[in-house]
């Protein structure tokens, strides 16, 4: 199997523009790894740093519009039987309905930087049918700073690119902070908002 996917992510990322996007479409290889690559492309002058921005981006969006729409088509029954064939365990499935049930829609931007949720989560906006356009709005908010450190990363690194877990690990935890501390004062902003809404009404 492994070799399947190393063949698989040697023929798309040889395309370029457009195989960085299908990869990040695919997920079978996880993200950071693909964008690390095409930083090791962009370093090598194959494709240019914005393009590269763009392919990823648009890939990874592409990817969480597919579970969503699972989510909103298919429902958790459908995901609970099939999520597997994704990548999605029901665990970290359990988690992001979880986060979503108690945080709201907004938890789509946060949830993108921090591990366990961050693919999951576009299944419970799915089920719960969230507007499509604000969490395509979120999800790509997200998906562009994202892209942008791990192409970065792997451009600095170059021919080092698979060292991408040790070289980001200084950059990814405080990201996970500020998604979270963005969590908390959006919490707090939406619970405010209903209890000065609440007392409009009772006026």
């Amino acid at each position: 199997m492994h070799e399947v996917i190393q063949s698989m992510f040697s023929f798309l990322t040889s395309l370029g523009y457009v195989g960085i996007a299908l990869a990040l479409m695919v997920e079978v290889i996880p993200s950071e790894i693909v964008l690390a690559y095409a930083g090791y492309l962009v370093a090598r002058g194959d494709v240019s740093f914005a393009g590269a921005v763009a392919a990823g981006t648009i890939g990874g969006t592409v990817a969480q519009l597919f579970l969503y729409w699972m989510g909103y088509y298919g429902g958790r029954p459908f995901l609970d039987q099939y999520g597997k064939y994704v990548l999605i365990q029901k665990k970290h499935l359990d988690v992001a309905e979880r986060w979503f049930a108690k945080f709201g829609p907004g938890v789509i931007f946060s949830a993108r930087f921090i591990p366990v949720v961050r693919h999951a989560i576009s299944i419970p906006a799915g089920i719960a049918r969230m507007k499509w356009l604000p969490f395509t709005i979120y999800t790509v908010l997200a998906i562009i700073p994202w892209s942008i450190l791990f192409i970065w990363l792997g451009e600095q690194l170059g021919q080092r690119w698979r060292q991408i877990d040790e070289m980001a690990a200084p950059y990814v935890r405080p990201a996970i902070a500020a998604a979270v501390a963005v969590a908390v004062i959006y919490i707090v902003w939406q619970r405010r908002r209903r209890a000065a809404d609440e007392n409009e009404r009772m006026k």
